[in-house]
Order: C-alpha cells, then sequence, then structure tokens
C-alpha cells in the first residue's frame, strides 16, 4: 500500500483520535474532508493492544493483538474498560494502570500521524462513549499527559458520527438517534438537528456491554459444554482461553457475513485431557446464545427516548456505528424498534473517528465547517448526599440532584442547603453522580468539607454549591457560604482511577524509558506474530506447512534485502489467511 503524505494547513497538527476498546484510530480534516491516517502496516485501524515482545520492546497493534494468543501473560487488551478504575493490569510481571496502557496506544497514535503527515502532532481531540462519567473521562485526559498530547477537548462519540455523516447539512430540521456498540460499550444518543446546530437532547447506554461480550457469551456457551462431557474448566488455563477466545471472535465475525461457521481450536487443555475442539455453529444458535445481550441493547434505547420525550415513530434516521453494529441481530433490533432500516454508509470502525476530525478542524477554525454548531449533554445526574428529619428520626444517605442528566452544556446549576445541627461548626459536601435515591448505589466522584461554621441554630446557615460542567464532561464544585464572601472550591486529591501531577509525571518517565518496536520493522513482526498465533492452532500438515513458511521468511529476513522480504511477507500472509479460513482436521 502506497502512502502519500497530507499536507495539512496547520502548523502543528490537532487530529481527530477514537480510542476504542477493540480498535483505535487517527484522523484529520483535510480539504474539507475527514481521513483516516493509516498506521505503521497501511492499514486504518490500531488494534487496543500492548505486548511486551521478548526483547522488552512495546508492540501495540495488531501485531500485540496476535500475542495475545501466543503470550497472553505478556499481552494486555480491553483495558479501556477499566478506565476511570484503580485496578492494576498484570502484563510481562508488572503491574501497570489502564490509563499507562492506554498512553502507550496513543503515542503508537500519535507516531503514525506525525509519519503521515509529515509535522509534529502537538494536539488532539478524544472520543468517549457518552455514558463515561467524570472518573473515565479525566482517565482519559490523564492518558493523553502520559503520551504527551494536548487534549482541550473531549467529545461523545454518538456526537462525532453525527458529525461525520453530515446530518447538520440537511435543509430541515430532523430527530436522529445513534446507535453505537462498540468493543466494550454501548450508547444511545438523541439528537435534534436545526439549522447547522447538532443538538443533543438524551444519552443512555451500557459502559459494559459491547462485541467483546458477544465473543465472551460464545466461550461461555462452548465451555459448559465441554465440562459437561469432559469434566473439566477450560477457562481455568490462560493459553486455551485466549485461543478460544480468538475462535469465538472469528465465529461472531463470520456469522456477521454468513449463516453458518465452524468452531475449531486443536489442543484445548479441559481439565487434565487436552481436546480437539471442531463443531459447528449456525447464526440461530448463536442468536440464542446472545438472547440475553440482544435484550440489554433495548432499554438504553427505550431511556433516552423517554428522557427526550419522543417515540420511536418521531425519529427520522437512525445511524449504526461500531462495528459491533454489523451483526444481523443488532441491524434486525433497529429495524424492529425504529420501523426503518438504519444508515450504514460509512464504515461502522470509522464513523466516529471521521467525527473526531471534523471537531478538530472546528477547533482549529477551518472554513470548512465553520457554520457547524455542536451541543452536548450530562449523560448522568450530579449531587451531593444529604438527610433529613422525619420526626425525631434522621434520614442520611440520600441523593439530592444539582445538575440533572440530560442537561444541555455547557451548565452551571446551584442549589441552596442548611445545616441540621445546633452551631454545626462544619459541612461534608459529598459529591456523586447516578439516578437513584441513595448515595450508595450511585458513584461516588470526591468530597470537601466546609469547616468554620458560624455557631447558630439549626437550618440558620446555608450554603450554595454551585456545579459547573464544561464541554470535556469535567465537574467543578463552589460552595459559597451564604451572606460573606467566602467562596471554596471542590478540589478532590484522591479517587480511584485519578492520577495525580506527580504519578502522570512519573509514568511519562516510565514510558520514556520503554523502548517501542523500530517502526520500520513493524510489518515483519506483525507478520510473524499473527503466524505464530495461527499456528499454535493448527494440527498436521498444515501446521507443517505455515512452519516452514515461517522459517522461510525467517530467512529472508536474514538477508535484509527488502524486496526478497517484502516478497515472502506477502507470500506469507496470504498463506495465514487462507489457513484461517479453512477448517483445520483435527
Amino acid at each position: 500500500m502506497t502512502v502519500v503524505p497530507l499536507r495539512p494547513r496547520v502548523k502543528g497538527a490537532v487530529v481527530g483520535i477514537d480510542l476504542g476498546t477493540t480498535y483505535s484510530l487517527v484522523s484529520i480534516l483535510q480539504d474539507g474532508r475527514p481521513l483516516v491516517l493509516p498506521n505503521a502496516i497501511g492499514e486504518k485501524l490500531t488494534a487496543s493492544a500492548v505486548s511486551f515482545d521478548d526483547d522488552g520492546s512495546i508492540l501495540v497493534g495488531e501485531a500485540a493483538k496476535a500475542r495475545a494468543i501466543s503470550h497472553p501473560e505478556r499481552t494486555a487488551v480491553t483495558f479501556k474498560r477499566d478506565m476511570g478504575s484503580d485496578r492494576q493490569i498484570p502484563i510481562a510481571g508488572r503491574e501497570m494502570r489502564p490509563q499507562e496502557l492506554s498512553a502507550l496506544v496513543l503515542e503508537s497514535l500519535k507516531r503514525d500521524a506525525e509519519e503521515a503527515l509529515g509535522i509534529h502532532v502537538e494536539e488532539a481531540v478524544v472520543t468517549v462513549p457518552a455514558y463515561f462519567g467524570d472518573l473515565q473521562r479525566q482517565a482519559t485526559r490523564d492518558a493523553a499527559k502520559i503520551a504527551g498530547i494536548k487534549v482541550e477537548r473531549i467529545i461523545n462519540e454518538p456526537t462525532a458520527a453525527a458529525m461525520a455523516y453530515g446530518l447538520h447539512n440537511r435543509d430541515k430540521e430532523m430527530q436522529a438517534v445513534v446507535l453505537d456498540l462498540g468493543g466494550g460499550t454501548f450508547d444511545v444518543t438523541v439528537l435534534e438537528i436545526i439549522e447547522g446546530v447538532i443538538e443533543i437532547q438524551a444519552t443512555a447506554g451500557d459502559a459494559r456491554l459491547g462485541g467483546e461480550d458477544f465473543a465472551e457469551a460464545l466461550v461461555a456457551h462452548v465451555a459448559a459444554e465441554l465440562k459437561e462431557t469432559h469434566g473439566g474448566d477450560v477457562m481455568e488455563d490462560r493459553s486455551s482461553l485466549a485461543r478460544l477466545l480468538a475462535a469465538a471472535e472469528d465465529v461472531k465475525r463470520r456469522l456477521t457475513e454468513t449463516d453458518r461457521a465452524r468452531f475449531v481450536v486443536p489442543r484445548l487443555k479441559v481439565g487434565a485431557t487436552s481436546v480437539d475442539l471442531d463443531r459447528p455453529i449456525d447464526r440461530a444458535e448463536a442468536e440464542r446464545v446472545w438472547a440475553e445481550l440482544i435484550g440489554r441493547l433495548r432499554a438504553p434505547i427505550q431511556r433516552a427516548l423517554r428522557d427526550a420525550n419522543l417515540e420511536p415513530k418521531d425519529i427520522e434516521e437512525v445511524l449504526l456505528v461500531g462495528g459491533a453494529t454489523r451483526m444481523p441481530c443488532v441491524v434486525d433490533l433497529a429495524a424492529q424498534i425504529f420501523g426503518k432500516m438504519p444508515m450504514r454508509d460509512l464504515p461502522a470502525d470509522e464513523a466516529v473517528a471521521l467525527g473526531a476530525a471534523v471537531q478538530a478542524a472546528l477547533k482549529t477554525g477551518d472554513a470548512a465547517v465553520e457554520d457547524l454548531v455542536v451541543t452536548d449533554v450530562a449523560p448522568f445526574s450530579m449531587g451531593i448526599a444529604t438527610a433529613t428529619s422525619m420526626g425525631r428520626q434522621q434520614v442520611e444517605g440520600l441523593f439530592s440532584p444539582v445538575l440533572e442528566r440530560g442537561t444541555t452544556i455547557p451548565a452551571s446549576r446551584s442549589q441552596r442547603f442548611f445545616t441540621m445541627a445546633e452551631n454545626q461548626r462544619e459541612i461534608r459536601v459529598a459529591v456523586y453522580q447516578g439516578e437513584h435515591s441513595l448515595v450508595k448505589d450511585n458513584t461516588f466522584l470526591g468530597e470537601y468539607i466546609v469547616k468554620e461554621l458560624p455557631q447558630q441554630a439549626a437550618g440558620a446557615v446555608a450554603i450554595d454549591v454551585r456545579f459547573t460542567y464544561d464541554l470535556n464532561g469535567i465537574l467543578e464544585v463552589e460552595m459559597k457560604l451564604e451572606g460573606s464572601e467566602r467562596v471554596e472550591h471542590l478540589v478532590i486529591e484522591q479517587r480511584p482511577g485519578r492520577l495525580s501531577t506527580r504519578q502522570i509525571e512519573e509514568a511519562r518517565e516510565a514510558m520514556a524509558a520503554l523502548k517501542f518496536h523500530p517502526r520500520e520493522a513493524l510489518p515483519n513482526r506483525t507478520t510473524l506474530a499473527k503466524a505464530d498465533a495461527v499456528y499454535t492452532q493448527l494440527t498436521g500438515p498444515a501446521r507443517d506447512e505455515l512452519g516452514h513458511a515461517i522459517a522461510m521468511f525467517r530467512s529472508a529476513l536474514e538477508t535484509q534485502e527488502p524486496d526478497i522480504i517484502e516478497r515472502v511477507r506477502e507470500q506469507l500472509n496470504a498463506l495465514i489467511d487462507a489457513l484461517k479460513s479453512a477448517v483445520p482436521k483435527s
């Protein structure tokens, strides 16, 4: 593939980045048209996977994804799901935060963009699921800081998709809905488009529902069969589980295109037994396995419509974005609910990235998008913990919203609260996000204690709590004591997943010490990783054939002749594709 460098008009590029659970992309607006930039191996999609190679160097992308099968202990995938948490992910004998792993993906995308553009990338607009709360959005910003990327604007993925589809260019008012089912999350966004203005009316979603769950459901289905037949649990062996999951992902993709596929995984360790799995599966069986997951797609759709005060018949356009929306069961569900076939004009994997490029151009003042206006809404209600008196009994832990979900942002809302005790000297302002009446069922964001209150009767001292929520989904809390000029701001130093300035700097230094695999060698390393992954799943003559081809390619690498290497690499890649599509003999 020939890559033609682009020549943006700006000095120091501002790019759009879709940081996905399964795949990530980087894009830019060129001559009024959004483009996805190629990575080091000439592809648009970069797998959101990180692996430590045998020499300690870092692999990001397709090579890393392939090593999840052959070297699962040295590889990390789907870590975006843990953004905003304090989870430490084990990889190659060390533990890394989701932000650090995401930073490695962002750094790789930045390098790819700079190679394609020929100039430095100084800033990015990064997309996040609409249902990402404050913790996840802050974690995304932390990841960008570690990668050395300035991020002043974070936008919701469905908003980006609507921009990519150009709904704002329609010459009429319309209601639209975006269904975004990616690898790890599901988002629903209701939009109103009026005279070039894209206004978000409502959002809903499920932060732990995506294409990965459909593959995992197939794994659980097959694992249960194997346990019943052989008495052991294949899920206890990490290597077997990784290969079974890779096969499930392949089956899921095949059933998107055809009615039947085969589940083929040789040498699975099932307890003390080695099992060669080879069973057919059709789309009907798979959809029975997925019935619960398909059902879970309905609730966020219904909730978003309800929040927007709309019925399905009011929706004029339905957009499907995210790779998992290619599944026929998702298309059928959307058509059933809305009574019309959804739009799928753009590649489902690219729509969000293309929209991010439009937003990046908007931020830089590109004339091509100067008439575009985008508004957004708060995806969650946010408020504080309060208490109330019922007779002599005091009920605590109640949730009092200050800024409700669906509020157009940027927004600033204030509420007044009062002391409950005689001579009360301090007020604890504990901030939560969620929709439940009790704070214990919502997400804790942080707290601040306003001290040295004047000693007065219960209810005589008031404090105004103001929530300010910006376009990046970042919350600021201000507390003002009534009758004084005293104003205090909420500063949350410790919360799950939130890194301090020092921790970010330490993470940057640690990343700088890591050695990325040489970019020019990535096509060869990716081919070897993919070949190794397929080799582990083969038996018999097919395995021997692939082993011989791998040896030939390694021999070609020793020649250091680019023409010979490229020719043999293409032959090996063709063999890999042929062996992956064929049914191996057990």
